[in-house]
């Protein structure tokens, strides 16, 4: 027998900055949920956006009056997230994300899955698509969805049945957890999920990723964009990892120790013609998986650039994150506050 999930009243959240081109979409396909529309509202805390987000979500708002429109001075995610929740009226909260195009079931799937399971917090599989129809804006979705550009996030590459993980993306929480571990921690600009759902598992809460049900992500649409949002995951997982108590997954250390051996060994490699011959061989190695990668897809999907495109996407991705963790991990152990202009 499946538990009654129209008793419980669904509060959703969604950051928001400078997101004209995407929350209305996202908007509508929450609007268009099969959830019992009595039983849910839609919190929509605006980081100040100057791109006409906020005309867009006041017009929707006139549309559909379960959409409140909420202010974020701070202009970060856990702080939009914290607002939120303080003002949600339900108890089960639910993040959801701009980019993002959610199924008609997304919102009754998960808190039905959230009671039967009896989870802190369960989440979907992510879908990335790309923000439109250019090879490089394939390549980007490609390359954040394939096993060698993110590991085998189980989010992202999907998988056969309900699995407890360690995350999920975005999330369907019992509000009562917020009370146990505290609300989203503000000093985390990037991986503020992440740090949370360890707080979490430290409590003894599950999380349950739910394969069934899948998110339609829309990815940056220019590798600038990517690199910097790379570039960011990188810099804030060191501090994950200190407020945790442990790296969540030791593929973390790939990217920053894949930096160092090519930075170090060219420098070493000036004096030492072993050293350059070793780094030479990673680096050959690297581009021949990437090449195979690329050639793959470029065969399948017709589309010959891709063999260029795959190739600098990834790199632009390992490089960035790998730099970034490197000076997030100096800038922690250093005691410099780590800081960065919010960029969308």
């Amino acid at each position: 027998m499946q538990p009654d999930t129209t008793a419980h009243f669904v509060s959703v959240i969604i950051p928001v900055l400078n997101e004209a081109l995407h929350v209305e979409n996202c908007l509508n396909s929450i609007s268009a949920q099969d959830y019992p529309a009595s039983q849910m509202e839609i919190l929509v805390v605006d980081g100040m956006s100057d791109d006409g987000t906020r005309d867009i979500i006041e017009r929707m708002c006139h549309k559909d009056s379960r959409i409140k429109l909420l202010e974020n001075k701070k202009r970060i995610v856990p702080c939009a997230m914290n607002i939120g929740i303080r003002a949600a009226k339900g108890d089960i909260i639910m993040r959801m994300d701009c980019h993002c195009i959610y199924p008609v079931n997304y919102m009754s799937t998960l808190v039905r899955k959230l009671i039967e399971l009896k989870a802190a917090n369960v989440g979907g599989v992510c879908i990335t698509i790309p923000a439109d129809d250019s090879t490089l804006c394939q390549a980007i979705a490609f390359c954040m969805s394939h096993p060698f550009g993110t590991g085998p996030s189980l989010f992202r590459i999907g998988c056969p049945t309900v699995t407890e993980t360690d995350t999920v993306p975005f999330g369907c929480f019992r509000k009562e957890f917020f009370d146990k571990v505290g609300l989203f921690d503000e000093d985390m600009l990037r991986n503020e999920d992440e740090e949370l759902n360890g707080r979490i598992k430290r409590q003894g809460g599950k999380i349950y990723l739910i394969p069934e049900v899948e998110i339609r992500y829309m990815a940056r649409n220019n590798l600038s964009k990517m690199t910097r949002m790379f570039y960011h995951y990188g810099l804030w997982k060191p501090l994950v990892n200190k407020k945790v108590g442990n790296a969540v997954s030791y593929r973390q250390f790939a990217p920053p120790l894949f930096v160092i051996a090519v930075v170090l060994g060219l420098i070493l490699g000036i004096f030492s013609s072993t050293i350059l011959t070793l780094v030479l061989i990673i680096l050959a190695l690297y581009y021949a998986i990437v090449l195979i990668i690329a050639a793959i897809e470029a065969f399948k999907s017709k589309k010959p650039l891709l063999l260029l495109q795959i190739p600098i996407t990834f790199t632009c991705m390992h490089f960035a994150y790998g730099i970034g963790y490197l000076k997030g991990f100096i800038s922690m152990f250093g005691r410099k506050s780590l800081h960065y202009t919010i960029d969308r």
